[in-house]
């Protein structure tokens, strides 16, 4: 019955048309935060490249190693490794999709209780230009776990050339859900 409500509710707002959802907001009714993109920690990167770019036509627009330490020549000489994908439909800022597959150390698959970063598990980020302040304010709210407080790091450009600082955090919602709240230290 739930499913059968939701493809009912899916197919009275395709009726709208693209151009009316899609419709950014105007400056004056716009807030300080984005929702960016959804990330899904998945087991194997190639084979969900296979479902979303390949199968769903999904563009590939940002593919890295991500190792600790940074400067670590290899996947075998970090200490920890990753590659993230991310994927997008029309969208180049927001609605993207990031595909996030731990290859050092392997992550379990998910449990009925998933663990935060595990296969299976999804990971809701936002960015903010003012992370403290929303960090404080979602913290506070009855039910949600901190797992960890706001704290600079630097990513691979997309270009290939350099980092990008952020500022990041995560936490759980009251329900769950993880959730990573970020802020660019630069432009």
């Amino acid at each position: 019955m739930q499913l059968r409500a939701i493809w009912i509710l899916i197919a009275s707002l395709s009726l709208f048309g693209q151009t009316t959802l899609g419709a950014p907001v105007a400056d004056d009714e716009r807030i300080d935060i984005d929702l960016r993109r959804t990330t899904l920690i998945v087991e194997d990167i190639e084979n969900s490249l296979r479902f979303y770019r390949d199968a769903l036509g999904f563009k590939v627009i940002y593919d890295n190693a991500i190792r600790t330490p940074r400067e670590a020549p290899s996947d075998a000489a970090a200490d920890r490794a990753s590659r993230l994908v991310f994927v997008q439909a029309n969208d180049d800022y927001i609605g993207i999709i990031g595909l996030l597959e731990y290859k050092k150390p392997r992550k379990p698959v998910r449990a009925r209780e998933p663990a935060p970063f595990s296969s299976g598990s999804a990971v809701l980020l936002f960015t903010t230009t003012n992370l403290q302040e929303r960090f404080s304010k979602a913290a506070a709210v009855p039910g949600v776990k901190v797992l960890d407080p706001p704290t600079d790091t630097s990513y691979p450009a997309y270009d290939g050339k350099g980092t990008i600082g952020v500022r990041t955090s995560t936490l759980y919602d009251p329900d769950g859900f993880l959730i990573e709240l970020n802020e660019f230290l630069e432009q």
